[in-house]
């Protein structure tokens, strides 16, 4: 059985860092609390660690997972480039529940499956997560379940799921928001073909407060079936 600490004990808590540290230095997997679900995380510029992150939750390569990153710095390390309208998103919704998807930068050397040369990134709003975030660097962060399953709230449900494929469990206790961040894709505001931000996923960032900050520049909503104008 693989060890589970307590991120909430005094006494649990650096021994919890260095575990998952090493565990990650090492190429393996751990389950990490996070502001929105559990995660399972991997060393982003580690392969093999991210295709056995990908196999223990039964996923493909055309599914990669997100890189969670200590801070806006982090982020602009990745990307190609950080248009204006996300320097505003970051400053609004960092660290929280919204992931951004831009191009990535042409010179790192990873691989985090069918990206098409982009990477999604997230700052999370949790202090443990932060912290080892400052010591492991980025790491690729999918939610702790089986594809299909819902996301874990509490460590339980990880372990139950994913069992002996994680080296270290952490235990933050339950998870207060239970949503998922919002993915958005703002590629299409790099380059000359300009496109609106578009919303991937619906999550904790409502988009009513995104479009407070990006107004025009975000694809409109959609047409619920009752204003559509079909019979």
């Amino acid at each position: 059985m693989s060890p589970v600490l307590d991120c909430r004990d005094a006494d649990q808590l650096l021994p919890a860092l260095r575990q998952a540290r090493q565990a990650i230095g090492r190429g393996e997997l751990i389950v990490m609390p996070t502001d929105t679900v559990y995660g399972v995380a991997a060393d982003a510029f580690n392969a093999s660690a991210v295709a056995r992150l990908l196999a223990a939750k039964g996923r493909g390569r055309q599914s990669p997972p997100p890189v969670l990153v200590s801070g806006p710095d982090t982020m602009r390390a990745l990307v190609a480039e950080v248009p204006e309208p996300v320097e505003r998103l970051v400053e609004r919704f960092w660290p929280g529940g919204l992931t951004i998807v831009l191009p990535a930068q042409p010179s790192l050397r990873w691989d985090l499956g069918e990206t098409r040369g982009t990477v999604a990134v997230r700052m999370p709003d949790d202090a443990f997560a932060l912290e080892l975030l400052q010591e492991t660097g980025p790491l690729a962060v999918s939610s702790a379940n089986l594809t299909g399953k819902p996301a874990a709230l509490e460590i339980d449900s990880a372990i139950e799921m994913l069992r002996d494929s994680i080296s270290v469990y952490l235990d933050g206790g339950l998870v207060d928001t239970g949503v998922a961040s919002t993915i958005i894709d703002a590629t299409g505001l790099v380059g000359r073909d300009r496109r609106p931000v578009t919303v991937l996923r619906d999550g904790a960032v409502s988009r009513a407060a995104l479009r407070e900050v990006l107004g025009d520049l975000l694809e409109p909503d959609p047409v619920s079936p009752d204003e559509s104008d079909d019979a």
